[in-house]
């Protein structure tokens, strides 16, 4: 099973906060040497990966705080909690990286058609070099976390540092290039190249977030394995009207039951809280509605979801 889902709340919390934290620190490293470099050298791939980078930042900022209120338990005007923080602060980030990778695509055509000189660029390729190390020391801190928990917001964060990732290595690719064929176009192929990428993260971004906010079901894997958990004890024989979606840290998950018509209420109730116990063992951050039904006595029922999908609810 994913490991995503064997963290409670409170441990995917603290994960998210932490790496946020590590994110927002790094963001505003890079960017502070990118943007001192890029004066000096007036690269238009070092313009392009500051770009990036100050977006990054902006969208790491927005993530710090949007996991803190994602993680915020429900209240009387959210009974389902704050989770959806997270998709919102990804659709942010999705535009941000979108709307980043079209103006460096054309001050890359622009550079390419206009090419000036690269100065400073033995600094431009140290600055280059040392984002790279701390963007790739970044992602894999970034990737331990996502192993897991399942936060939209830090991997859309990490979508974000991917294309830092590449924009750096592209550009200090491209700057050396320039260096040693004394062709400045080279640099201008490398902020093409940097666009690209950041077009396509930002569209990956943004089919993720809003897989949430549409609340997608839960993987198939994630959906059997809460079915053979409800159904281990025989008196609880089979599941129906399984519902789930994730809402940032947390996941929900809705069924009907059905239950050995003969018990009383109170062995029904037990069955049911033992049931409910199995799969909050498997999925600690759960939030579960488990609805019993006498199995070949109760007619089909619960609204609108049963009436558009009772033959395949399931």
């Amino acid at each position: 099973m994913d490991g995503a889902f064997t963290l409670t709340r409170d441990e995917s919390a603290a994960l998210t906060r932490r790496i946020t934290s590590l994110s927002v620190a790094v963001a505003s490293i890079l960017t502070v040497l990118k943007a001192l470099v890029w004066f000096a050298s007036d690269s238009v791939s070092i313009l392009a990966s500051l770009a990036d980078s100050g977006l990054d930042l902006v969208a790491a900022l927005g993530t710090f705080f949007a996991v803190r209120y994602a993680a915020a338990p429900p209240d009387a005007e959210h009974r389902y909690g704050h989770g959806k923080a997270e998709a919102f602060a990804s659709l942010v980030q999705a535009g941000l990286v979108f709307a980043s990778g079209a103006l460096i695509g054309q001050a890359a055509i622009d550079h390419l058609l206009h090419p000036t000189p690269i100065a400073q660029s033995g600094w431009a390729l140290g600055v280059m070099a040392i984002s790279t190390l701390l963007t790739a020391g970044l992602i894999a801190a970034q990737t331990q976390v996502l192993r897991k928990t399942r936060s939209v917001a830090v991997t859309g964060d990490r979508a974000h540092y991917v294309a830092d990732l590449a924009s750096n290595i592209m550009a200090l690719i491209a700057i050396a290039a320039a260096t040693l064929f004394s062709f400045n176009g080279f640099d201008a192929l490398g902020g093409l190249a940097v666009a690209a990428v950041l077009l396509w993260g930002a569209i990956s971004v943004f089919r993720q977030a809003s897989n949430e906010l549409m609340d997608h079901e839960l993987p198939d894997e994630a959906r059997a394995r809460i079915i053979a958990l409800m159904t281990q004890d025989p008196r609880l024989t089979d599941v129906h009207q399984l519902r789930t979606r994730a809402s940032g840290p947390t996941i929900h998950i809705q069924m009907h039951a059905d239950l050995d018509p003969t018990l009383s209420l109170e062995v029904a109730h037990e069955v049911v809280v033992a049931a409910e116990r199995r799969v909050l063992v498997a999925f600690p951050a759960a939030d579960i509605i488990i609805h019993p039904d006498p199995r070949g006595r109760a007619e089909p029922h619960g609204g609108a979801f049963a009436e558009a999908h009772a033959p395949a609810a399931r």
